[in-house]
């Protein structure tokens, strides 16, 4: 298995130091902005409206849909509120008094909120005019809220509780901070983000695309974007081949009963595909198929077809393995969660004497790709096991042996970690790779995980040298961790402007005229025979439009061919990293590029 760390749709922001002040800053805009909406909009009512992470929202239920215009109104009357200086207190009141309070306004949401309520009920006033049920914390004063570091942001859809089968909403989001400076900030890098968004770069660039008849969070990939997959896969295979890993290829589904004995089905299914039944036998439904969710019980499967003898060990089985994940459907995001995805697994069976050289083997590959890949910024979390959860499996002695490897390994190598409790795999405890992005959002990529579990439920051996039969340790290891999110961070971190050698598309011959279409047609079969991904542009349009459409599609390397060009058997180079380098012959671009494709430089 690879823990694969699921991120939620939206786009995540830098987190700055988010002080209490801040926190009670969002949650009294919250209320400022409730304020502001009923005073405008009496037929409305109010829900809940927490702060949130860089900001906060108020549902409402409201007759009428709210429109851009409004916001700025909201705003307006939001402005004059905290001018205002109104006291914020917080009182006591009992159950049913404020029963009594809510039915006299006839608020019929705060009586839902308030029945799951635990005493003391909490209420927050604003000035004598205002209030709701709340927990807190906020300001003294609206005079605490600087109107200029305040923005209304959207309107969206929300259902009350979350539940469709109950009353649309209308979701209101803002986002607040302490100075003026502070929110021109977070509007910057919030514009950046989305010029980054791999959604949106994904489908200029003709990487990929999701089509309603398949379905949400099943990408499909273009040409292009599978011959970014393709370069992927093959330098990490190469990686691997030079390390000694063996490739093996698994089915998409297995019977539920592999899973049983592996575990994943009793720790795992909620995130499962429903069992597809069987139906050959008596036990048919008992005996069902399931979509895999993991790939290591099928590894499992292989080590064990064979007695082992510890001459084989270390055995790193490989694959690029899809698997398949029942995520909900207002949860997926882009590539980044997705219900079907391609994890780069492995699983090396291992002698315990073996286990921290090849821990520490692996951990110098996931350092390798993320050098190869430009990923610089990046910490190491040593995911533990919660000692008081009961959704971990094995005993105690094998969880502190597996936690020991890990630990010894971050030692001796000195790398900047930190602990995650609770965040291990439910059979062993992990070490996962942290990036942080261009835009200081964080995601997890690589893992390596320890296992003495899985050998243990699946009764694995091998002959040891003195010919008795000894339990293997299992090493769980992904250095991307899933293809698909790999790839939508690479999109954000390069803005979708791939180094030369990732490139889908290195090199776009540009003719200057009909004339010169034929020769540049012939010099891309050539490069694409030397194993150079070139391209010529038959479009036939004029030479300024061609090179916008190249820079357009962020292509490395562009060559301008016209009458001088074919005479010299040559090509005018212009590079997005280097600009115009004039005329050079085709053979010395050739050679370039292939010192630029072996080792990751640039033309």
């Amino acid at each position: 298995m690879s823990a694969i760390e699921s991120q939620p749709e939206k786009i995540h922001l830098p987190k700055t130091s988010e002080s209490e002040q801040l926190k009670k800053i969002r949650h009294t805009a919250s209320h400022v902005m409730a304020m502001a909406v009923q005073k405008l909009f009496p037929k409305a009512q109010v829900t809940i409206g927490p702060f949130i992470e860089n900001g906060f929202y108020y549902d409402f239920d409201s007759p009428e849909p709210f429109t851009d215009k409004d916001l700025k109104a909201i705003k307006k009357e939001m402005a004059k509120i905290m001018r205002r200086k109104l006291p914020v207190s917080r009182e006591e009141v009992s159950r049913e008094e404020a029963d009594r309070r809510i039915r006299s306004i006839n608020e019929p949401y705060k009586l839902e909120i308030l029945e799951g309520l635990q005493e003391p009920i909490t209420v927050y006033h604003l000035g004598e005019e205002w209030w709701d049920l709340c927990a807190g914390p906020h300001v003294d004063t609206t005079a605490e809220l600087n109107p200029d570091a305040i923005a209304l942001e959207s309107v969206a859809g929300a259902y009350w509780r979350g539940d469709e089968t109950k009353a649309q909403l209308q979701r209101i989001y803002g986002t607040a901070w302490e100075t003026p400076e502070q929110l021109a900030e977070y509007q910057r890098r919030k514009e950046e983000a989305l010029r980054r968004d791999h959604r949106k770069l994904g489908k200029e660039l003709g990487l990929f695309i999701f089509a309603d008849p398949v379905g949400p969070g099943l990408p499909l990939w273009t040409p292009k974007g599978t011959i970014l997959r393709s370069i992927l896969e093959d330098f990490l295979k190469k990686e691997q081949v030079k390390r000694g890993y063996l490739p093996v290829v698994t089915p998409h589904i297995a019977r539920v009963d592999l899973f049983k004995l592996s575990g994943h089905w009793q720790k795992y299914s909620e995130d499962m595909f429903p069992m597809m039944a069987d139906n050959d036998g008596d036990r048919a439904q008992e005996q069902g198929f399931v979509m895999k969710p993991m790939n290591c019980p099928f590894h499992i499967q292989i080590y064990k077809s064979e007695l082992r003898s510890y001459r084989e060990l270390p055995m790193r089985l490989a694959e690029f393995g899809t698997v398949y994940r029942y995520e909900q459907s207002g949860e997926l995001g882009g590539l980044t969660r997705v219900r079907g995805f391609t994890v780069d697994d492995s699983h090396l069976f291992v002698t315990p004497e073996q286990l921290d050289s090849e821990f520490l083997s692996v951990v110098d590959l996931i350092l390798e790709v993320f050098k190869s890949l430009q990923l610089k910024n990046f910490r190491a979390r040593l995911s533990f096991r919660d000692r008081t959860s009961d959704k971990y499996i094995g005993s105690d002695e094998a969880w502190e042996k597996a936690e020991g490897a890990i630990r010894r390994a971050v030692e001796k190598l000195g790398m900047d970690h930190f602990e995650g409790i609770g965040e291990a795999a439910f059979y062993g405890p992990k070490l996962d790779f942290i990036f942080q992005d261009a835009l200081e959002r964080e995601w997890q990529l690589g893992t390596v995980q320890v296992d003495y579990n899985l050998p243990e439920r699946f009764e694995l051996e091998y002959v040891a040298e003195d010919g008795t039969r000894k339990r293997p340790v299992m090493i769980h290891r992904a250095p991307f961790g899933s293809l698909e999110r790999l790839i939508g961070i690479l999109i954000e971190e390069y803005a979708g402007d791939f180094p030369l050698w990732l490139a889908p598309i290195q090199v776009r011959l540009l003719a200057v005229g009909e004339e010169q279409l034929p020769f540049a047609k012939q010099v891309a079969l050539e490069m694409q025979l030397l194993g150079i991904r070139a391209e010529a542009d038959t479009s036939g349009d004029r030479l300024g439009k061609l090179i916008r459409n190249a820079e357009k599609s962020k292509i490395p390397v562009m060559a301008v061919i016209g009458a001088k060009e074919v005479e010299a058997n040559a090509l005018s180079i212009r590079t997005r990293a280097d600009g115009e380098l004039g005329a050079l012959p085709v053979a010395e671009v050739c050679d370039r590029l292939n010192i630029a494709n072996q080792t990751h430089g640039n033309f």
